[in-house]
């Protein structure tokens, strides 16, 4: 089991895709409070090519960096389908884990997780972060503040045509347990509970356009791709505030007017940034104004993916409950289990699991600061 020592806590990345370079740069400005101290993946080199670039001590393979006493915390940045794996072998090692979003695939394997930790008492937190970011954090101070009064109604809406025609190797998107509501759900539905608190039920329809998909980026241009899951799902969340938002994820729309996110008031409106960034415009609309009118961010929006991470290891080294927590993404994770459900027996899912909204960040933090 692992020894926290005093000052940062050290983490190691399992997964050196595209992805760890963001998380590289994003941790960068809060070594105060964690580290990367080593790198594992399934193919050797790509650790060790991560771990010079880097600059980090150590690229280990995943067994003996789960092994490795001097890691506190895993950073599970492989692919969906081996989160929950992972995310249990590093509980099992006595680490505290933190995972890349889609926390599991279905709501019965994040228990097994959620489990787990408990019994051991580690952590578990999950992405997405840009929740925590300027834009959306300015979004969750101006509802608490009532700017636009009561929150009646939301709308959230990922429309494109899916990744074939720029992703390197697109075709996890399309089998069971990608397609756009698992691979852009949780930005949305996160950002949602951020700001609404969580939901109580879900209703939804859902389709695969395209049988087959064409692969039109390298290297693998010309490649045919079968759509093993729904790839345009329209549904409706009810939140037990009383809120509903209406949901569209799609893969299979080749542009849109739609707004990206936006929150309905009793005494105004608000439209919110791209939850897939960390800051962006907020505009609010009240009667009275000829126009939206932009309003400046009140929480720094100039930082990256591992805020979430650095977040955790804040509250860990207060024991206190992490913003981005594993209760929440396993409620995210149910809801979009749940649009599956409803569109096929046609019914209203009730949801079984709940969440706590998540505390907002101060004001005014500088970046590299955490309370």
């Amino acid at each position: 089991m692992a020894i926290i020592s005093s000052g940062p806590l050290r983490a190691g990345i399992i997964g050196c895709g595209n992805i760890c370079n963001a998380y590289f740069k994003g941790v960068a400005p809060f070594a105060d409070y964690i580290k990367f101290t080593a790198c594992a993946d399934l193919d050797a080199a790509r650790a060790k090519a991560k771990a010079e670039e880097h600059q980090v001590p150590k690229a280990l393979a995943v067994g003996d960096l789960l092994r490795d006493p001097d890691i506190d915390v895993v950073l599970n940045l492989t692919v969906p389908q081996a989160h929950v794996e992972v995310n249990l072998a590093a509980l099992r090692a006595g680490k505290h884990v933190y995972c890349e979003k889609p926390f599991a695939l279905s709501r019965r394997d994040g228990l097994k997780v959620l489990a787990l930790a408990r019994k051991c008492k580690r952590y578990v937190g999950c992405a997405p972060d840009t929740v925590l970011g300027g834009g959306i954090q300015t979004c969750r101070k101006l509802i608490d503040d009532g700017v636009i009064g009561q929150p009646v109604a939301a709308a959230a809406n990922m429309l494109c045509h899916g990744h074939e025609s720029w992703h390197p190797s697109p075709a996890f998107y399309y089998e069971v347990g990608g397609g756009p509501l698992f691979d852009m759900g949780p930005y949305y539905l996160t950002s949602l509970i951020t700001m609404l608190g969580p939901a109580r039920s879900v209703r939804a329809s859902a389709k695969a356009s395209f049988r087959t998909r064409r692969v039109t980026s390298q290297p693998l241009k010309g490649t045919v791709i079968k759509v093993e899951t729904p790839t345009h799902l329209s549904g409706v969340v009810e939140f037990v505030s009383g809120a509903t938002a209406t949901v569209t994820m799609s893969f299979d729309v080749w542009r849109h007017h739609l707004p990206l996110l936006e929150v309905y008031g009793t005494e105004g409106s608000m439209l919110c940034p791209d939850p897939n960034c960390f800051d962006g415009e907020v505009l609010v609309w009240k009667p009275g104004d000829k126009d939206w009118r932009r309003v400046p961010l009140t929480h720094c929006g100039a930082t990256g993916r591992g805020l979430g991470l650095a977040e955790m290891a804040y509250a860990i080294r207060r024991r206190r409950r992490a913003r981005q927590d594993g209760g929440m993404a396993l409620h995210v994770v149910e809801i979009m289990e749940a649009f599956h459900v409803a569109a096929r027996t046609g019914r209203v899912v009730k949801l079984t699991t709940t969440c706590q909204q998540p505390r907002a960040l101060p004001a005014g933090l500088p970046l590299g600061e955490i309370a």
